[in-house]
């Protein structure tokens, strides 16, 4: 996983721009998360659940101001094609494009869950700057 300004999906390919950053604002700005799932083979031809959650500094979701919690929901579902070793991984790519979000400064997380399991190497944290 990274964070990225633009990232998308084409011909089973994950493209990013301006990817590996960890500091942003103050001001607003439309980012994305570019993902690259490796699969295990006996996972191959399951539907697989995924969530990625946005973290404020305490661990708790951010809220948007109408309510809802700023997440990410999917399902992803790959085949095995033809030809493909046995027992070798297969990768699914994944891009998710984040509207500009009015953060207060300080530090946040994205926190991918997949199938309701997390791992602590499936976060992102960044900083949103303040102004001065």
């Amino acid at each position: 996983m990274l964070l990225a300004d633009a990232a998308q999906v084409s011909e089973g390919k994950l493209h990013v721009l301006g990817a590996g950053w960890r500091f942003t604002g103050p001001d607003p700005a439309a980012s994305a998360i570019g993902m690259i799932f490796e699969v295990p083979w006996d996972l191959a031809n399951r539907p697989l659940e995924f969530m990625l959650q946005l973290l404020d500094s305490d661990g708790q979701a951010t809220v948007l101001p109408d309510g809802a919690e700023l997440r990410v929901e999917g399902q992803l579902e790959v085949g095995r094609p033809p030809g493909h070793p046995q027992g070798a991984s297969l990768s699914a790519p994944i891009a998710a494009g984040i509207a500009a979000l009015p953060l207060a400064p300080g530090s946040y997380e994205w926190r991918l869950t997949v199938n309701g399991e997390t791992d602590a190497d499936w976060t992102l944290p960044f900083i949103v700057r303040g102004r001065g």
